[in-house]
């Protein structure tokens, strides 16, 4: 059993169709990616799935549990949370209370405690910063506490949304070496990202998205050989 199940979803804004009924799933362990142009659906889709915006028909399943209709509150409390693209850390708090913010669900204080200690060895800019308002933060740190306070539940699944935009070379490598890492480490991993050739080298599998449809899927390795592929995303 996949442990994220999308079934002809749909999707609509007004009378445009975003999504066109597409499907694909997600199962434990692995990375999967969604790659596309912009405007392809890839953003609509993940936020379709967090109950950020709503479905028009179809049908969402995450450990064999019905979530097409679940706000998003509580799908994060299954064990599933979203890195949102722009990163959206809380402007006007400190970085530790930003972490704070990422373990609300969690009562046991030790536990949160020895999280934050845990985000801070694989960020150690965090801790340096653990006192600084974090929309004074670079882009690059930002990013870094995003995710960081989005492993402070323990996801079983971790959904990033576009987690290299705007990032230098070397802030991308180290976001995507990030991303190997949170996996080998038991997380499951869906990833939304425009930068097609990083995401295919990252991941098992791969769905092409185009104008809310899936045009292409497979392995990863093999998409990345695809001359398609290379011509519409990889630069040749």
């Amino acid at each position: 059993m996949a442990l994220l199940e999308v079934k002809d979803l749909e999707v609509c804004y007004g009378v445009i169709r975003a999504i066109k009924g597409i499907s694909f799933e997600v199962n434990k362990g692995e990375i999967v990616t969604l790659i596309g142009a912009n405007g392809a659906g890839k953003t609509t889709t993940m936020q379709s799935i967090m109950g950020l915006i709503p479905i028009k028909s179809g049908f969402v399943s995450y450990n064999g549990i019905d979530i097409t209709k679940m706000p998003g509150h509580k799908i994060v409390n299954l064990g599933m949370t979203q890195v949102l693209e722009g990163r959206r850390v809380f402007q006007e708090l400190t970085v530790y209370d930003n972490l704070l913010m990422g373990a609300y669900a969690v009562k046991n204080k030790h536990q949160i405690k020895e999280d934050i200690e845990k985000v801070y060895e694989r960020f150690p800019i965090l801790q340096q910063r653990k006192s600084q308002i974090a929309g004074t933060l670079s882009g690059g740190e930002q990013q870094m506490l995003a995710i960081g306070r989005a492993v402070m539940i323990h996801p079983e699944l971790l959904m990033l949304d576009e987690p290299s935009m705007g990032l230098s070379p070397i802030l991308v490598d180290q976001i995507f070496d990030i991303i190997k890492q949170l996996n080998e480490e038991g997380t499951t991993i869906l990833l939304v990202e425009q930068n097609a050739k990083k995401a295919l080298k990252v991941a098992d599998r791969a769905y092409v998205l185009e104008t809310g449809n899936i045009a292409l899927s497979g392995k990863a390795s093999d998409l990345l050989e695809n001359d398609d592929i290379k011509k519409a995303y990889l630069g040749g």
